[in-house]
């Protein structure tokens, strides 16, 4: 079972909002690579509020996807494309049902 997840919530600046879209579907390839992600879903909420939440069996996956290429991609472009830092919170899954 997955236990271990993060959710990532990010507001675009105005003007930004398709560049971040564009963004979070380009991290999909990046993410294909992490082994114990085993879930990844890029969101859009809103006009301008986006989010991310993905699924680790461990605790070592979810720290490596959190010092892997996506964060490291995400945190290099904070600046430019969100009204605040991105807020991350590591989040207990209590029940899951993916693919097999």
């Amino acid at each position: 079972m997955t236990k271990y997840s993060l959710y990532v919530r990010l507001e675009a600046k105005p003007g930004k909002e398709q560049e971040v879209a564009d963004f979070l579907v380009s991290a999909l390839p990046l993410v294909n690579q992490e082994p114990e992600t085993t879930a990844w879903f890029a969101l859009r909420m809103g006009p301008n509020i986006f989010g991310i939440f993905d699924a680790f069996p461990s605790e070592a996956g979810r720290d490596a996807h959190l010092n892997g290429e996506v964060a490291k991609a995400l945190m290099a472009k904070a600046s430019d494309l969100f009204t605040k830092p991105p807020e991350i919170q590591r989040v207990d899954v209590l029940a899951d049902k993916l693919p097999r």
